[in-house]
């Protein structure tokens, strides 16, 4: 449409462009972006080349990433800090360690907030939890209060790496501080509830929170906790959970109803009547789903012989 009304594409629609392509696994058609948006004499910021390069290294092209990453740092990552942040991630994402400690040693002297949590966030992928942790503790030599997103960036690491007590603690911590939840802290706790198999609590910790603290959840959480009674086979709380998505708005996609089909298959229960629920939804099913619809059909002769043969 913009082609049609000759609307000349900004830095910034370029940029969703790029995200979206990439986002999609379309590596070829995020360089014609890339490529449309140079011959309109628009060159990537450090935001756009470190989606760029994290696009890369999830689709599995560690040189292209390898190669923008090294332009973004320029001749002089003393003389060009700005791209610290955003370098310090995507190095740990490549598993880069010797990486990301010379880029931190730029900027430990006198480092900013963000450059703090990239450093949280890439030490905790390496794994180095410890260097993660020492870095949050000494934020509070420097700044006495941090807003939630700090905080955070910690949790995140301790759900990621699966510390439970330690992450308890830090949200017993976040409270004491008087931390303001948003739905990316709600997400880490219950993903700590989640892993640790605190299935149930991570539900309660989910519904308390939310409610007290007037909070939308994001989708991925209520998408993990489902993923979690789907591998139960808990139906129950399955379905009481795919009912509070659809309250909460979160409805025409299709990922909530393969779980939900994953916990009837799990508990080998036949779901009836869920074509006809899908079909009332609009929602039609993929790949993936026609296969769960066929292995939970309890009138399915192939699926009836394969009970027999367990």
């Amino acid at each position: 449409m913009m082609e049609k009304e000759n609307v000349k594409p900004s830095l910034f629609t370029y940029k969703l462009l790029v995200d979206t392509k990439g986002a999609a696994r379309d590596i070829e058609d995020m360089e014609k972006v890339i490529q449309a948006m140079q011959a309109d004499g628009i060159e990537p910021d450090l935001l756009i080349q470190a989606t760029i390069a994290r696009h890369y290294i999830f689709g599995g092209y560690r040189e292209k990433a390898e190669a923008i990453l090294e332009q973004m740092e320029g001749d002089d990552i003393n003389e060009n800090r700005s791209a610290c942040k955003f370098v310090l991630p995507l190095y740990a994402f490549l598993g880069k360690k010797a990486d990301v400690e010379r880029i931190w040693k730029v900027c430990e002297a006198n480092a900013r907030l963000d450059e703090c949590m990239s450093a949280i966030e890439a030490f905790g992928k390496l794994g180095d939890v410890e260097k993660a942790e020492e870095i949050f503790e000494n934020m509070f030599k420097t700044w006495k209060t941090l807003s939630f997103k700090y905080y955070n960036a910690m949790l995140r690491v301790y759900a990621n790496k699966k510390l439970f007590d330690k992450g308890k603690e830090l949200a017993k911590r976040m409270g004491d501080d008087g931390c303001r939840l948003g739905p990316s802290t709600l997400d880490s706790l219950v993903k700590l509830y989640s892993d640790a198999g605190e299935v149930e609590k991570a539900d309660s910790v989910l519904h308390k929170l939310s409610y007290n603290n007037k909070i939308k959840p994001l989708y991925s959480t209520y998408m993990m906790l489902l993923d979690s009674y789907s591998k139960k086979g808990d139906v129950h709380n399955a379905e009481k959970l795919f009912s509070k998505v659809r309250q909460m708005g979160y409805t025409g996609r299709i990922r909530q109803y393969q779980l939900l089909l994953e916990a009837y298959l799990n508990a080998k229960t036949p779901p009836y009547g869920f074509k006809e629920r899908m079909k009332a939804d609009d929602i039609f099913p993929n790949r993936a789903v026609a296969s769960l619809l066929a292995a939970t059909d309890p009138f399915n002769r192939k699926n009836a012989m394969s009970e027999l043969l367990d």
